[in-house]
């Protein structure tokens, strides 16, 4: 072997070609998540090339509203599928994946999962898998969107977009694992947004079309109806993570710096009595008192009327009057 043809590991030909495939990685990953490795060295490094979809929505919602114009219809859709979608995530992902407050039937579970993952938050075991992580580990230097120990922009969304973001720990969802639907979605979670944003594209040109006097266009509902919503309610949830470990007000004296914030608690249908979860977080209700409103609980309780949900945990009074 003559010793001049290898190429040493720090040649830029070698750099070049190792970041080729780690690129082609990346793009797997947007589709099928369980191509993330459990060993990456650089796993707390952002993955930018993963980032792109995410960054490419952003830019559709803030650039697109300004070349499709205006509607009605289109803001209504925007403003319906974020409040659909918000319950999916706060009644499901979070109050029924996370902390099992209540049971529901399997078809259920598995609609609202499906609800869940078009607001390209991922699957429900990843969100169920890292919120269980973080009621473990809050505020500490292994809570991985901790404000108080991380920066704001690591706390509010830089923490998922590192590899080691990317992975879901199995260890602690093992309950879940044993619905072969539910790891199907959270393998391939990417194309039920992907399906969504399609539906809306086709129904606005199909309403273009045959209902001009809607005033809308297959390009004007994804961008409001998919890109638009997609991007608020994003930014909606993620506020739990980072405003309300900053601001607002304790009532219990919780080993972590979770607040009650009552703007919080109005744009996420209740999750703003952050203090008030983290105090008991087995709980289907964050607002523990009557003035604190909790529409995620007020839909659930409906729910339960109509025998779709059943076994809402309450708040014991011990835990609800402590101080």
């Amino acid at each position: 072997m003559n010793p001049e043809s290898e190429t040493p590991p720090s040649s830029p030909r070698r750099r070049i070609d190792q970041w080729i495939v780690d690129a082609a990685k990346s793009f797997v990953r947007w589709f099928d998540t369980e191509t993330a490795a459990a060993d990456e060295a650089d796993a707390q490094r952002i993955d930018w090339v993963r980032v792109v979809p995410f960054i490419g929505l952003h830019v559709a919602a803030l650039a697109g509203v300004w070349f499709v114009g205006f509607s009605w219809f289109a803001f209504w859709t925007a403003v319906a599928l974020y409040a659909l979608r918000m319950f999916a995530i706060t009644g499901f992902y979070h109050r029924y994946f996370s902390h099992k407050t209540f049971k529901t039937s399997r078809p259920v579970q598995f609609l609202f999962a499906l609800l869940g993952a078009s607001s390209v938050q991922r699957g429900p075991l990843w969100w169920a898998a890292h919120h269980r992580n973080h009621h473990r580990h809050s505020d500490t230097e292994l809570d991985v969107h901790s404000p108080v120990t991380k920066s704001f922009f690591v706390s509010h969304m830089g923490w998922f977009l590192t590899k080691a973001g990317f992975r879901t720990d199995r260890s602690v969802i093992k309950d879940l694992l044993q619905f072969p639907e539910l790891r199907l979605l959270d393998r391939f979670d990417v194309f039920v947004p992907i399906a969504l944003a399609l539906a809306l594209f086709l129904l606005g040109g199909w309403l273009e079309a045959h209902r001009p006097e809607y005033g809308t266009s297959a390009a004007q509902l994804l961008i409001w109806g998919f890109f638009v919503s997609t991007v608020v309610l994003f930014h909606a949830t993620v506020t739990i993570n980072s405003f309300a470990h900053r601001f607002g007000s304790r009532r219990y004296r919780t080993r972590d710096d979770s607040r009650n914030n009552w703007l919080l608690a109005l744009i996420t249908f209740g999750e703003g009595w952050h203090n008030n979860h983290h105090h008991f977080p087995g709980s289907a209700r964050n607002g523990f008192f009557w003035w604190e409103y909790d529409l995620t609980f007020y839909l659930l309780k409906l729910m339960s009327w109509c025998r779709l949900v059943w076994d809402l945990k309450p708040v014991p009074p011990q835990l609800k009057h402590a101080r």
